[in-house]
């Protein structure tokens, strides 16, 4: 045929043939340009239902949607709805399927039934266990309600469970955070009015240098991840760790710095020495925003040394340049002098804040050099680190024209932000120098003008608070059988806030704000046992935990803690008298309960994320979030928040029963978080109030406002206007807002304190002087940490310990897709990591003798654990780390007794002690930061000690089995979920077993032959 009958035959065709795809085989039938069509079989109906609640398994608090058919979860998936996560879901979320099918679940109420520590119990009728819990609780409240301590583990209701508290008298009440996060919270407080952890975040949008500091990656995993991705993808921001560990966030960095753990205050003020020395600080953003103009009285020997020259109205003074002058700092007119010495009316001398800020780190010993022998940062690294620092902040500045108002009333075109971000987490807060070191990193963020402006780190709605935020902690005035005058849990102002008896005894078990730890605003949990044991100051009746795995994971030195828990009197009674503990899983601390009061699962009850607590806002506005119950329990459980509202009406707690006596709360939780109010207009929840829901942020309460927020995802949220969306602590119309809501109690201005007036007063009580000086032997140690201004010393272990002897520094976090104890018995999450050794650094390992798969003792002055070794070159040389929370007691969450994380893994919990020596600085104390109490988990010392032949592949110590509570004697060997919605699945090969994979350097599986469980 020719070329040209060809195309014509081919013109023809083309109109009558197209191109269709049929069960992967072409067929030509009519236009062949046309689109194919590809015919595929799709999947089979997923769900029948879906529904929207708030993810738990771990603090992010994401959206969540959750597939359903009947009664039974199909799915989760992220809710892409949502202002949190916007449907990102992580490995956690996504195994909450595991969480909630767990054979760890607790099924009935139970009676001890034997000795503790073992775990024989009966099981007995919710009326029973109700009883008995009201009877245990009723002794107490009515002749002295300190008997009973009440602390609760990673409880995201402590709004309700704080005021439960309130009501019933106890001022020994406590959360998580004491052991967690407080030098965190209290620092920021105390400096910025808001802080890093949940109540903050960079500015994704404009941040050009990011640093983030002792960041592990199980916290706000997914807000941050989102955040780190943006970075990354838009390649306009330098990614800065800071960590002795390289994982997770460290390893996707831009630069890793290797630092010696408990030495990153002292890398900062050196930052903060070099920015000083350059002169690159933003001066006019201190002198508006900050307490660096305000005098700082110079009187050695007067009562008022170091305080605030003041004017008889209370008012903080600074000097006036052009009025040459003192005045009032908050004089709307002021132009401020920031050094100098001044002269006051009564002849005593004073100094700016700045000018003593300055004269401090510009001292030598701040210098690089000198830093770097501490922090194993090389001098060059420390300069050229704030080099970067200052250039993107002062010459990479970001303007947003956006016209706004400040609180003296003056109209601003535009808002100039410095690109430079931080973030920090428990890497810098579990340190016994650790509120000091996060004030550090504040005063830093403060001298560049990077806090709450476009590019730097911003408050989330209701911050920031007055500096301190109220109230102060109620339980100096104890009366049997009446509520406390205020909540237990505050902050103080001074030594006039302290709970402590005349002659300077606590008041609290925990010994929190006493002369021990005087900013303790989260309690002391991790000296609750060693004390209730000790009767110091008082013995108590009854220890009421929840969600609190107090003898294992959360728990100093684990020996002791387990005989703080059995130990006797002559007599045979316990020395901590009765314990009532509620748990959705069959824990470690299961086995040493009297009670115990099962819960349910995050899925299966209402909860509530709120503006009182620790709610999903933003820095463009507040917002909170619910949980529903998205399916009924198939166990006979209750929900720990509904258990708790009986408990309260039983009792006859004022506000937990109406004047007649009848249940206030009929409808348990939910009807609390509708029908509660804290104050006028404002309830655990924010959204859709008054009468019909028209209401946001403040209002009556509306009877629709679940059905409200289930309607919307179950979560709320307000976005502010524009022109409040920066410099809030100025901002009028952000702080009249506030003020509306209830936020705040004024509109005044929010200063930031570079310079912390509340630690000076109890300096000054620590010299002896004010009208509450501290007790003699509280004085050395209140002189030495209560400086006004930041300062670094070595943690507690290092300065008094044996250098030479425990040459190594010993850490542990968690991985990304485990969070606290729980998420260690997740079937799904346990393929992942089902073990953990001990990560060396190569040049470690081979001065030691040792290689993969070695195992090691791990000595402390304390005691020591067995590992088995696993060499990582992403790790600071000085420093052996592990996986948190992976170790598991035999027998406990319905693992098999032989689960590898029983037989191969192990806590460093074993060697870290609750208490440290007396030493020629202080007396015996706890293991603690001496200002908020924040637990030092991160300063333990060791020494690394070969293991012999015979010593090998055996953990120790190791305690007796625990007799298992859950359902796991009744599961197959398989745990498996969802097969049962497939068809046509091939079944696994009988006798097959799964292979566990570590998530770091995860080369090695344990042996197949091992009765492994998936």
């Amino acid at each position: 045929m020719k070329e040209d009958d060809r195309s014509s035959d081919w013109n023809v065709r083309s109109q009558e043939c197209s191109l269709r795809r049929v069960g992967g085989e072409q067929a030509i039938v009519g236009n062949p340009f046309a689109t194919p069509e590809e015919r595929v079989a799709t999947s089979p109906k997923v769900s029948d239902q879906v529904k929207t609640t708030t993810c738990y398994m771990c603090a992010c608090r994401c959206g969540l949607r959750v597939h359903l058919r009947g009664n039974e979860i199909r799915y989760i998936e992220g809710n892409p709805d949502h202002p949190v996560n916007k449907g990102v879901l992580c490995a956690k979320g996504a195994a909450g399927i595991m969480q909630h099918k767990s054979p760890a679940r607790l099924r009935k109420p139970l009676l001890r039934d034997g000795p503790r520590g073992e775990g024989r119990f009966k099981e007995i009728e919710w009326d029973e266990a109700m009883r008995l819990a009201t009877d245990w609780l009723a002794g107490p409240r009515q002749h002295d309600p300190r008997r009973l301590a009440f602390f609760t583990g990673r409880d995201q209701s402590q709004a309700l469970t704080g005021w439960w508290a309130k009501q019933y008298g106890t001022p020994n009440y406590a959360a998580h955070g004491g052991f967690c996060s407080v030098n965190i919270a209290a620092a920021g407080l105390y400096t910025i009015g808001s802080s890093f952890w949940e109540f903050g975040e960079p500015d994704w949008e404009h941040c050009r240098y990011l640093m983030i500091f002792g960041v592990a990656e199980d916290h706000a995993s997914n807000p941050l991840k989102i955040g780190l991705g943006r970075l990354k993808r838009a390649q306009q921001a330098k990614i800065v760790s800071v960590n002795p560990i390289q994982t997770g966030y460290s390893a996707i960095a831009d630069e890793w710095i290797g630092i010696r753990p408990g030495s990153d205050g002292l890398l900062i003020l050196s930052l903060v020495h070099e920015l000083l020395k350059a002169d690159k600080i933003d001066l006019d953003y201190l002198a508006r925003y900050s307490n660096a103009p305000w005098l700082v009285v110079a009187d050695p020997d007067g009562a008022q040394d170091g305080l605030f020259a003041r004017d008889p109205d209370g008012r903080p003074l600074a000097w006036d340049s052009q009025r040459q002058a003192v005045v009032s700092a908050l004089d709307v007119d002021l132009a401020p002098r920031l050094v100098g010495e001044v002269t006051l009316a009564d002849g005593r001398k004073a100094h700016p804040v700045f000018e003593l800020l300055a004269r401090r780190y510009l001292d030598p010993s701040y210098a690089p050099e000198a830093a770097a022998a501490r922090t194993g940062v090389s001098a060059a690294t420390i300069r050229r680190l704030a080099a970067e620092l200052a250039r993107v902040a002062f010459e990479q500045e970001v303007v947003i024209e956006q016209p706004w108002t400040d609180w003296t009333g003056r109209r601003h075109d535009r808002i100039v932000g410095r690109p430079v971000s931080f973030h920090a987490m428990r890497g810098i807060s579990a340190h016994a120098n650790g509120f000091q070191t996060t004030r550090a990193l504040h005063l830093l963020q403060l001298l560049l003008g990077s806090v709450d402006v476009p590019g730097g780190f911003r408050a989330k709605a209701p911050f920031p608070k007055p500096i301190p935020p109220g109230p102060h902690p109620a339980g100096r005035e104890q009366r049997a059988g009446a509520p406390l005058h205020g909540m237990p849990l505050g902050f103080t102002r001074g030594p006039e806030d302290l709970l402590v008896a005349a002659d300077g005894t606590p008041l609290r078990i925990d010994h929190a704000f006493s002369w021990d730890y005087p900013l303790a605003a989260h309690g002391l949990m991790h000296l609750l046992l060693r004390n209730a044991w000790a009767a110091d100051p008082y013995d108590i009746e009854v220890l009421f935990l929840y969600m609190a795995n107090m003898s294992w994971n959360s728990a100093m030195n684990l020996p002791a803690t387990h005989h703080y828990l059995t130990d006797k009197h002559p007599d045979g009674r316990y020395k901590i008298p009765k314990i009532i503990y509620s748990d959705a899983y069959d824990s470690e601390m299961v086995a040493y309960a009297d009670l115990v009061l099962p819960d349910t699962t995050y899925l299966e009850r209402w909860d509530c994320i709120s503006l009182l607590d620790r709610p999903i806002s933003s820095a463009q506005g507040p917002g909170d979030a619910i949980r529903q119950p998205v399916v009924a329990p198939d166990r006979d459980v209750r929900p720990f928040q509904d258990v708790l509202l009986e408990l309260g009406g039983r009792l006859g707690l004022p506000g937990f029963v109406t004047p007649s006596g009848a249940a206030k709360y009929p409808g348990g939780y939910a009807d609390y978080l509708v029908n509660h109010e804290r104050l006028p207009g404002i309830g655990s929840l924010a959204g859709w109030r008054g009468a019909t829901g028209q209401d946001q942020g403040r209002g009556a309460p509306n009877p629709n406002q679940l059905a409200r927020y289930i309607e919307n995802g179950c979560h709320w949220r307000l976005d502010l206007p524009a022109e409040t969306h920066y410099l809030k602590q100025a901002n009028k119309a952000y702080l009249e807002k506030a003020r509306d809501l209830g936020w705040i109690p004024t509109a005044d201005p929010i200063l930031f304190q570079l310079y912390s007036e509340p630690l000076q007063r109890f300096r000054l009580a620590g010299q002896g002087k004010g009208p509450h000086p501290a007790p003699l032997e509280k004085r050395a140690r209140l002189q030495r940490f209560f400086d006004p201004l930041p300062l670094w010393y070595p943690p507690f272990e290092e300065a008094q310990g044996d250098a030479e002897g425990y040459p190594l520094h010993a850490l542990s976090q968690r991985p990304m897709h485990l969070y606290h104890s729980w998420g260690g018995q997740n079937a799904w999450l346990r393929q992942i990591t089902a073990r953990n050794r001990l990560h060396i650094h190569p040049k470690t390992a081979t001065a030691k003798g040792l290689g993969d798969d070695d195992w090691v003792w791990i000595v402390s002055a304390h005691g020591r654990v067995k590992a088995q070794v696993k060499i990582m070159a992403g790790v600071n040389p000085d420093t052996v780390w592990t996986w948190n929370a992976i170790g598991k007691r035999a027998g406990a969450w319905g693992l098999a007794p032989d689960a590898p994380e029983a037989r191969k893994s192990f806590l460093l919990n074993q060697i870290i002690p609750d208490l440290l020596p007396a030493s020629d600085q202080r007396p015996a104390t706890g293991n603690a930061d001496p200002i908020t109490g924040q637990a030092a988990w991160f300063d333990l010392r060791v020494t690394l000690q070969p293991c012999s032949a015979e010593e090998a592949a055996e953990p120790a110590p190791a305690l007796p089995q625990q007799i298992s509570q859950s359902q796991a004697g009744s599961r197959p060997f398989w745990l498996r979920y969802g097969a049962s919605f497939a068809t046509g699945e091939e079944e696994a090969e009988a006798g097959k077993k799964p292979r566990h994979r570590e998530w770091l350097g995860g080369v090695g599986q344990l042996p197949g032959s091992d009765a492994e469980e998936q």
